[in-house]
């Protein structure tokens, strides 16, 4: 448990210095021991985030064994995913800037332009929140019902655009689920710049399926370069 704990601490430092994160937003992993249950910081910024301010939370994000700490408001976005997906072990939540266009101009969706984008495999699909909680919402997912149309919105894609706010991704394990949310703000920051210069050449299903299937076998490379800070 403590392994896992302070893989789960790695993981918000890393998001934090390589931009992802900010003050704001989040990651999470299914328990190791009760996929009932998933691990989560306590409401604060992820850089600040310590073994000892990790929680437990059940699949409804209720606060587990009468931990009375302030849990993030958004906890549902992982509930439902873990809920809904038995594949996923962990959740990232994020504003990365790049991302969020494209998930406000649905005409011009987010789609794997490079190899490390692959996961994507087509576009990228995107929440409307209007459609599960009407015209005005504080666009926060803060409740069950959101959070399960969140999840249905993201379906068994590994990332999901929200529109006016961010993007969630998902993995197998927390190291996946980090490297996808570090690529899918790479990628959106590519794909904008390719479309000033023409038309652009996306991956076919075949690369993206390729191209992901060869990277996860590639991820601790990356993980440990960003656990040098």
């Amino acid at each position: 448990m403590d392994e896992a704990i302070e893989e789960l601490v790695k993981a918000s430092h890393i998001l934090a210095a390589q931009g992802i994160v900010d003050g704001f937003g989040h990651v999470s992993m299914r328990h190791p021991h009760d996929s009932g249950r998933f691990l989560i910081a306590r409401s604060m910024a992820p850089a600040l985030v310590g073994p000892a301010d990790i929680m437990q939370l059940d699949l409804h994000g209720a606060p587990c064994d009468g931990d009375q700490r302030r849990p993030f408001l958004e906890r549902f976005i992982h509930a439902a995913i873990y809920a809904a997906r038995p594949d996923v072990g962990a959740v990232v939540h994020s504003h990365s800037p790049s991302v969020i266009p494209f998930g406000v101009v649905p005409s011009c969706p987010l789609r794997p332009v490079f190899h490390m984008a692959g996961f994507l495999g087509g576009a990228a699909p995107i929440f409307e929140i209007r459609d599960a909680g009407g015209g005005a919402t504080d666009m926060l997912v803060r409740d069950e019902p959101l959070g399960q149309a969140l999840a249905a919105t993201l379906g068994e894609h590994a990332a999901v655009l929200m529109r006016g706010h961010g993007s969630t991704t998902v993995g197998a394990h927390v190291r996946e689920a980090v490297f996808n949310a570090v690529y899918l703000e790479t990628n959106a920051r590519i794909q904008a710049a390719a479309m000033q210069l023409g038309e652009v050449t996306f991956l076919n299903p075949a690369e993206a399926a390729n191209t992901a299937e060869a990277q996860r076998g590639q991820i601790d490379r990356a993980w440990d370069l960003w656990c040098r800070g």
